[in-house]
């Protein structure tokens, strides 16, 4: 087999371990990607030198998982890899392992979850240690437990859903053995924290094309009952609409996995979202984010699918109250979140508006957002103003502005200061 090709820094790694004594192979997710053909940028070494030893060996390091052995090593690019010390599991409560070093390669490859993420390479021989098959089952594309897949299950219940993510990543199946396991695991997830939990939604979205694969197989194994109960009964559509929408990629771009984790709760009432947001512990702000966005979709959806299907199209009026509605900063990824439903449900041969139209009302309405007023601040008259024509300080000059914005949005040619003071003046909104 041709060898592998980690970057010449994790090569330098590796050979100082080993002239030093110590018995280093490349292990983990980069192996399996470059066996697969992708490029990798994270190559992880597993080695007999105890954490201490590594430590002494490198300038620079970072004490990443010391407990379990692992030790990070900056190369000279300033990149941090993880190296390992060969361990075996002594005890777990399937959220934490207690280690034992002074294992063989053989023993520390024993205890990992896939056996396509147990192969091992030796970067100086070219040799691939795959004790447990891996490579058949990358040809096979087949994600399979190394061993007792209970057992594997037991000792990690993330394992479960890394287990999906991996086989929607890669469009492999399970096999019969694990997938049983996943399943009977699916009750005890619980045990798992909410911010593991998080972590692995997240890397659905940046690494998988169509996430709604994963999410079926989440649901129909269990494991989305016991972890998110909301999402259980959420709307088929919204995993296929997921598919729609661009990935965030390894690199990451924040923004976009974002808008994918906001179409799981798209449409759903503003309180149980946040319900659903707070225990998954997101934070502040991508909470406000990703409930702004249901919210909106929950009072507006029915109203924007139906104008989109008319004969004649969707009026500049009725995108300038979305626009205000949403606002002119979500505005345009509220669009893209229909959009991406709306072409979820074409593929499922269901009523949807056409493409073209929904790619024009979108160009019309970023256009209108930021063109047109549909804030209050946009008004060309203000608090000061209408105080001096006459109108008191309290409720009543709240009311008045809003109601100034209601009449420029249907006719944004009434945004005059002449015409808004004569228009405050008739109005005389009352507390």
């Amino acid at each position: 087999m041709a060898r592998l090709s980690p970057p010449k820094e994790v090569l330098e790694i590796a050979a100082k371990l080993r002239e030093n004594g110590f018995e280093t192979w490349c292990v983990g997710g980069a192996v399996r990607d470059a066996l697969l053909g992708y490029s990798h940028l994270d190559w992880d070494l597993a080695t007999s030198a105890t954490p201490p030893e590594v430590m002494r060996l490198f300038r620079r390091t970072v004490p990443v998982g010391i407990a379990f052995g692992t030790v990070g090593v900056l190369d000279r690019t300033g990149r941090m890899h993880e190296v390992t010390t060969f361990r075996h599991d002594v005890k777990t409560d399937g959220r934490h392992a207690e280690v034992q070093f002074g294992a063989s390669l053989e023993e520390d490859l024993a205890r990992r979850d896939f056996t396509i993420n147990a192969i091992a390479y030796d970067p100086d021989t070219g040799e691939l240690r795959d004790p447990f098959r891996g490579r058949r089952d990358l040809e096979l594309r087949l994600i399979r437990a190394v061993g007792d897949a209970e057992q594997r299950m037991r000792e990690d219940r993330l394992r479960a859903l890394r287990a999906l993510r991996f086989a929607a990543r890669f469009g492999f199946e399970i096999d019969d053995a694990t997938w049983k396991a996943i399943c009977n695991s699916a009750p005890h997830l619980g045990r798992l924290s909410a911010e593991r939990v998080k972590q692995e939604l997240e890397k659905t979205m940046e690494q998988v094309a169509r996430p709604s694969v994963a999410f079926e197989r989440w649901r129909a194994s269990g494991a989305l009952g016991a972890l998110v109960s909301p999402l259980h009964e959420a709307p088929g559509e919204r995993f296929s609409a997921v598919d729609f929408l661009p990935m965030p990629g390894l690199a990451g771009r924040p923004q976009r996995r974002l808008l994918r984790l906001s179409m799981l709760f798209y449409g759903d009432p503003r309180r149980a979202a946040e319900e659903a947001l707070r225990a998954l512990k997101f934070s502040n702000a991508e909470s406000s984010w990703i409930v702004r966005l249901a919210d909106a979709r929950a009072r507006l959806g029915a109203a924007v699918d139906a104008a989109m299907l008319r004969a004649d199209g969707v009026t500049d009026a009725e995108l300038r109250r979305w626009a205000a509605d949403v606002g002119r900063t979500a505005v345009a990824s509220f669009w893209r979140l229909n959009a991406a439903l709306w072409s979820a449900r074409r593929l499922a041969g269901e009523i949807a508006p056409a493409a073209s139209s929904v790619c024009s009302a979108h160009r019309r309405l970023v256009r209108i957002a930021y063109r047109d007023p549909i804030e209050i601040g946009d008004l060309h008259v203000d608090g000061e103003d209408l105080v001096a024509a006459g109108i008191p300080k309290g409720p009543a000059l709240g009311a008045t502005l809003r109601k100034l914005l209601e009449a420029v949005i249907e006719d944004p040619t009434l945004n005059q200061r002449a015409l808004l003071l004569a228009l405050a003046g008739e109005l005389q909104v009352k507390p």
